[in-house]
């Protein structure tokens, strides 16, 4: 399985980008994709995760400014990230899951920052 994320990069406060990450094989196939990152200093903590049969969750500090989403013709899961804080800089990680198989995708990294 690999997971190739991008849409990341440089951005102002209070603005928007849209992160991508596509999949080799039917996104159907997980049991669970979703967003994680990775600050510097910080430990990855999740952003969105969306199992296979429901709807997205997100962690706390994101709620209500990100929306992640799916295409499934594409093999591909979407974060789309509004109302950008700096404190939003970090690395951006795809993950999917199967039973207790993770994968990871190489991570797009998003700064924001004026």
């Amino acid at each position: 399985v690999q997971l190739q994320a991008s849409g990341g990069g440089l951005v102002q406060p209070g603005g928007s980008l849209r992160l991508s990450c596509t999949a080799s094989e039917n996104i159907f196939n997980f049991n669970f994709m979703g967003w994680y990152r990775q600050a510097p200093g910080e430990q990855r903590e999740l952003v969105a995760l969306m199992p296979v049969g429901g709807g997205p969750n997100y962690g706390d500090s994101v709620k209500g400014r990100f929306v992640m989403s799916r295409d499934g013709t594409k093999k591909t899961v979407y974060l789309q990230m509004d109302n950008l804080k700096v404190d939003d800089t970090a690395v951006y990680y795809c993950h999917a899951r199967i039973l207790s198989r993770h994968y990871w995708g190489q991570g797009t990294l998003v700064t924001v920052s004026s």
